[in-house]
């Protein structure tokens, strides 16, 4: 049996973890042998007695199709003569306690719709991508100043059909990227959609990491998804889940009768953890992540509860867990296993996107692995998150003495390169929508919600937006049905719509909101500590120092007159966007014309300037050029 890559080299590689393309030697592989074509089959299973291949092909039948030991490398392998792309599949594995385990193959690239369970043999090499120009330009954009603005979706419930049925790959390649693209939007985040077999966990407990789930199509199907995507200039962000994956018996649990992938339980979701310490996972894994890069196009991932990994006492009690050979909490495995990771998709994918969903201060989680970091290009602000929805949830009376919950973020803003997230976590069973979320009567709930947003897209860091935000609902998001688009038919939710696609070109067209995002020179604060008025006041800049946003937040349910602000240049400035606009939904007490900057020291500036402020508003000005 001929493999070009089951090679003596390859596997003495993927028994030191350094393997990073392991899925071209192991799973199923459609190939040609002695004139005859058929299927590879390649499995790691070291702790198995014996192994065979099942499906309709064999009738099921145990013992018809062993698979060869290859040394004594721990891996299995067979070639079937005749089998063709389609066919099911399972690995039959006998243990040494006399067990026989029936599995999924954990390198699938396909699987049988839920709720089979088998593998799907599936070629992945015969897509003829369109995604060239998408490609090049990628390459000449600095990510750190370029706009970020994330519209997260899960597949299965942003529409469903009249039938109930789901949508597919093909058909979001065009109804969704159309309308992410005329939103502004400029990436989709997908929550998982590897292969799982439970929809309640959204994704997030895997059994076919290497496997598109079937669900919406076949693999050809999810690559024109992306081949879209990137032809409408938008980029694609998969949420991986390297931290712990599920227990069903077909998946990666216990597989040849042994923990082969698993260290311990995860308790707190039911899942196992991977077992970082285990060469074999971490060339797994690493070939997992260079695979949806790989093979799919696409431009990033999202790193899925990277704090579950990092500590050792996460979710546990004391006692429950043992220190770390340094007498720490640190899970020093799964740091070395991080860095190893984002190094590894750095150098082959230079332009990825590596986003980490950490939400503790475990230091230095976006610098480079060569100065300590972890490696990631971008972090989740979950500290910013937690603390602007607490306030915005607070009562106008209590605004006041949690003025620093909105300025907090500020002390460490350019501690690392964040991204600011109102993603589905927030609006699940039991937290609330976010229009929910929001204090006052109906029409301060959309002012409230208006004024979330504006603050959200002026602050520094890249924006991630969970669907259904920008309808403005008042149902918690439900995985099992399509999102409320009828609301749409209601003037103030279309006017809120409306809102939040103008907001969105509004940052893809003011450089200053994204350009200079990660340092000081971007910001800088003109009125923090007003907590009696719960106003704030800043700055934004570009590049060029005439490249700058006066901004204003204004958080009570009181409108001013004459309010002074300063401004650092002398000159005639507009009101380019106010969030009070009537076509927003707002009660239209706007700014109209020109405002003249005084030279009157204010804010710490040379100059100010006397504007109307309306309430629970976000006002924008700009100096004409």
């Amino acid at each position: 049996m001929t493999n070009n890559h089951l090679t003596p080299e390859n596997i003495y590689l993927f028994h030191q973890g350094k393997y990073f393309h392991s899925y071209q030697m192991l799973g199923a592989h459609l190939e040609v042998l002695n004139g005859q074509e058929g299927v590879r089959f390649t499995l790691w299973a070291p702790n198995a007695r014996e192994v065979f291949v099942v499906g309709d092909f064999n009738n099921w039948q145990s013992r018809t199709t062993p698979l060869e030991k290859v040394n004594n490398s721990g891996i299995w392998a067979t070639f079937v003569p005749g089998l063709k792309e389609g066919e099911l599949y399972k690995y039959e594995i006998h243990t040494f306690n006399n067990e026989k385990i029936l599995k999924a193959d954990p390198y699938g690239f396909y699987s049988e719709n839920r709720p089979g369970t088998a593998s799907r043999v599936f070629n992945l090499n015969g897509y003829q991508w369109q995604d060239q120009k998408w490609q090049k330009s990628k390459k000449q954009k600095n990510i750190y100043e370029s706009p970020i603005l994330i519209y997260e979706v899960h597949l299965g419930s942003w529409r469903r059909k009249e039938s109930d049925q789901f949508y597919s790959y093909r058909e979001l390649a065009h109804e969704l990227v159309d309308y992410v693209k005329e939103m502004g939007y400029t990436h989709i985040e997908l929550l998982p959609i590897m292969e799982h077999p439970f929809d309640g966990s959204w994704g997030y407990q895997l059994t076919g990491y290497y496997a598109v789930t079937s669900r919406y199509g076949n693999p050809y199907d999810f690559m024109y998804f992306v081949d879209c995507c990137h032809q409408k200039g938008i980029g694609v962000i998969l949420d991986w889940v390297p931290g712990h994956f599920c227990k069903d018996c077909h998946g990666l649990a216990n597989f040849d009768g042994t923990p082969l992938f698993e260290g311990e339980e995860q308790l707190q979701w039911g899942t196992l953890k991977f077992n970082f310490a285990k060469p074999e996972v971490v060339s797994f894994l690493i070939s997992n992540a260079l695979f949806w890069f790989d093979l799919y196009h696409v431009d990033g991932l999202r790193i899925d509860a990277v704090s579950s990994m990092l500590y050792l006492d996460y979710g546990k009690k004391a006692g429950e867990w043992e220190p770390n050979i340094y007498g720490g909490r640190e899970n020093l495995e799964a740091v070395l296993f991080l860095q190893e990771l984002n190094k590894t998709v750095f150098y082959y994918y230079p332009h990825a996107l590596m986003m980490a969903e950490e939400s503790t201060a475990w230091p230095l989680v976006t610098w480079p692995v060569h100065e300590g970091g972890l490696g990631f290009n971008f972090k989740w602000n979950m500290g910013w998150m937690n603390d602007v929805l607490r306030y915005m949830a607070s009562s106008y009376e209590n605004r006041s003495a949690s003025h620093s919950m909105l300025t907090f973020s500020l002390m460490y803003a350019f501690s690392e390169n964040f991204l600011l997230p109102l993603s589905h976590d927030e609006v699940v069973h039991g937290k609330k929508a976010l229009l929910a979320k929001m204090p006052g009567d109906y029409w301060e709930k959309f002012a409230n919600l208006r004024l979330l947003l504006g603050y959200m897209y002026l602050h520094p860091g890249k924006k991630l937006l969970f669907m259904g935000g920008e309808l403005a609902q008042f149902e918690e998001w439900c995985f099992y049905r399509g999102l409320d688009w009828h609301l749409l038919d209601y003037p103030q939710h279309q006017s809120f719509h409306a809102y939040v696609k103008a907001l969105n070109h509004f940052y893809l067209r003011e450089k200053a909101l994204w350009q200079k995002d990660t340092s000081w020179e971007g910001f800088s604060w003109l009125e923090p500590d007003n907590g009696a008025q719960s106003i704030l006041v800043f700055l934004r800049r570009g590049e060029r120092k005439k490249d700058f946003l006066v901004a204003l937040c204004n958080f009570k349910p009181v409108s001013y007159e004459n309010y002074r602000i300063g401004v650092p240049e002398k000159g005639i400035y507009c009101e380019v966007f106010n969030s009070d606009w009537g076509l927003f939904g707002g009660l239209d007490r706007k700014n109209p014309g020109e405002l003249r900057a005084q030279k009157v020291p204010w804010h710490g500036q040379p100059y100010s300037l006397c504007c109307r402020v309306p309430p629970l508003a976000v006002l924008v000005f700009k100096i004409k050029k």
